[in-house]
């Protein structure tokens, strides 16, 4: 892990907006080449795509909030400290699909095909940033004895976020990023086969939703807000209901070809 990655004393660089910076940049760069190459206007979807960028952003720091309500009730000034945090991507996903229904009238873009050219960008963007979440010491795993466990040493991300230093955990950020890059990978592959419209979009959905409610049990922060008696986090029932609708929109798409 590596929390600051200049320091000249008077400034430091974050490594985690360094890599949420570049999670952007490729994810809006590859976006732009796709839709080009399948006779979309990249330079609008680009434009579409950084207010989905700023929707999320808020909503991921909307959940944050909301998961931790009690703490930011009893400490209102705490609230500051969300500016410099990520969030909770599932929030700010959550934030993007609303930004983009509302958006897509503005913009007059199609909707499922906007979606399915958004999608594989979004894993891409997802993979790199967890790079991010590594480094500054945030989403760590539960304690763990395997062989890959990682163990955190820096004191500026406990004294930030409160991670736990010299204790073997899962790794789970990079589980996440090795995961993102190969859904990336796979929408890819399967956006070029030009599959019926929403396809890709519910692939993602789908696929994310079964690996994210996976992944969360090897999960070790408190940082999520639980459910159900601390039976679910609240990642894991967003999860639940993205697999839901990407499987409803799976079943929906084929219905309404084969009519």
């Amino acid at each position: 892990m590596h929390p600051i990655l200049i320091d000249f004393g008077f400034f430091q660089l974050p490594s985690y907006g360094v890599l949420l910076a570049t999670a952007v940049i490729v994810a809006l760069w590859t976006l732009r080449i796709r839709a080009n190459r399948a006779g979309m206007d990249g330079t609008q979807l680009v434009d579409f795509g950084l207010w989905l960028v700023i929707w999320a952003l808020i909503g991921a720091k909307l959940l944050l909030i909301l998961v931790e309500l009690p703490r930011y009730l009893k400490d209102p000034a705490s609230i500051l400290g969300t500016i410099r945090a990520g969030g909770v991507f599932l929030g700010g996903f959550l934030a993007a699909v609303v930004a983009a229904v509302i958006l897509l009238r503005r913009y007059k873009l199609p909707a499922l095909p906007s979606f399915d050219v958004l999608s594989p960008s979004l894993a891409l963007g997802h993979a790199i940033g967890r790079i991010g979440c590594l480094l500054a010491g945030c989403c760590w795993g539960a304690p763990c004895d395997l062989p890959w466990a990682i163990t955190y040493t820096s004191p500026i991300a406990a004294a930030n976020l409160g991670t736990p230093l010299h204790q073997h955990l899962h790794p789970f950020p990079v589980y996440s990023s090795l995961f993102n890059f190969g859904l990336y990978a796979l929408l890819a592959a399967y956006y070029r086969r030009q599959p019926a419209a929403g396809r890709v979009f519910a692939t993602y959905i789908l696929l994310y939703g079964i690996a994210r409610f996976l992944l969360e049990w090897t999960r070790g922060d408190a940082i999520r807000g639980f459910v159900f008696g601390g039976a679910l986090s609240t990642s894991q029932l967003i999860s639940a209901a993205l697999i839901i609708i990407g499987t409803g929109l799976h079943v929906w798409i084929g219905r309404r070809k084969a009519a």
